[in-house]
């Protein structure tokens, strides 16, 4: 694909995260091709990404790749890639519950979607997992309105509020809520609990790490001790979630838990899988909520759970974030009744990107 004339990118800030959005048709169909191009409109490998668009962290080297859906239950497909920063990968092993929030919109301004009025729903494909989710958002005058007044701690300011229903988010990646086939095993020394409420996770106490959970992600990613550790059991809780071999991958993630300080129902620390989260995924979040709230799972006990109908508040680094998901009892194990969140999407440009040439 010539690209002397540039591609048409949106660049869009989903959730606490940024990353730049496609149509599939404006990208090479071979997908050996498309990554070359991508990873050079990003600017990987180089670990500030200077000579692209990337934010050198990986929460800003990210790419949708969105195509009308060819599934008559959704409007359109949604193909997550998360790109390396420093290290020249683009994989498709998970979906991104933030960028899933400026799907919609950029749905609507591509018209590959019809604004509805004053509110608008979009059937999404997430591809990466086959599920489905629904985005709605203000479309006044048949334009997409940005503005608003909800506030989402990580990122300053307010802006219209995104409503995503999940569906079918339950081991939508390995096929199982604990994809183990227990609620708490033993790895590496340390009680986990392997979950997938959408985002294959290792749950464990921090203070079984040797932590307190209250670090700021700089300490934390200084800890080589911690690093060398979490490394190995991730790569054991992998194999029990029937994942293979991780190392080259980005899931599963791991998150360290403590009791809640300021009011939530638990507090997380993330590892994606190496770098630290300023604050916590959509699909990640929902995922240690289904996996909390399972009795006997690892933090349960240090959880303090909201009243029935109210948000599982899970505190992170530079807040909190709410979301509603439910969990009960079937047969002998458990299964998910409810997955939703509220997150905000800003347009922040929309023209042609230039991929540096190669290197």
């Amino acid at each position: 694909m010539a690209t002397v004339e540039g591609i048409p990118c949106m660049y869009l800030r989903g959730g606490t995260s940024k990353g730049a959005f496609f149509l599939a048709s404006d990208l090479p169909r071979n997908p050996d091709d498309r990554d070359d191009v991508l990873l050079r409109i990003m600017g990987t490998p180089d670990p500030r990404q200077i000579d692209g668009l990337g934010g050198a962290h990986p929460l800003t080297s990210k790419v949708a790749v969105i195509s009308p859906s060819g599934n008559s239950d959704a409007d359109v497909d949604y193909l997550f890639l998360q790109l390396g920063v420093d290290s020249a990968f683009v994989t498709d092993r998970q979906n991104c519950g933030n960028i899933l929030a400026g799907v919609g919109p950029f749905a609507v301004e591509r018209g590959l979607a019809p604004a509805g009025g004053e509110q608008t729903r979009v059937r999404i494909r997430m591809v990466n997992t086959d599920s489905i989710a629904t985005a709605t958002f203000a479309t006044p005058g048949g334009m997409v309105d940005y503005d608003g007044d909800l506030a989402i701690d990580g990122v300053p300011g307010t802006a219209g509020a995104i409503k995503l229903n999940f569906e079918d988010t339950a081991g939508a990646a390995t096929g199982a809520l604990f994809p183990s086939g227990h609620v708490r095993d033993r790895v590496a020394g340390v009680d986990v609990t392997c979950v997938d409420n959408g985002m294959p996770s290792v749950l464990m106490r921090a203070t079984d790490l040797g932590v307190t959970g209250s670090e700021s992600p700089e300490d934390l990613e200084a800890n080589a001790a911690l690093a060398e550790r979490l490394a190995a059991l991730r790569l054991a809780a992998a194999e029990l979630m029937g994942m293979g071999d991780v190392t080259g991958a980005t899931v599963p993630k791991l998150v360290l838990l403590a009791a809640p300080r300021a009011g939530g129902a638990i507090a997380t620390r993330s590892f994606l899988p190496v770098r630290v989260h300023t604050s916590i995924g959509v699909l990640g979040a929902l995922t240690v909520g289904a996996g909390v709230l399972a009795e006997g799972s690892v933090g349960h006990e240090l959880a303090v759970l909201p009243p029935a109908g109210k948000p599982f508040r899970i505190e992170h680094p530079t807040g909190h974030f709410d979301v509603e998901v439910g969990v009960e009892r079937a047969g002998a194990g458990f299964r998910v009744t409810r997955s939703a969140a509220l997150r905000t999407a800003r347009k922040i440009f929309d023209g042609r990107v230039f991929p540096r040439p190669r290197l």
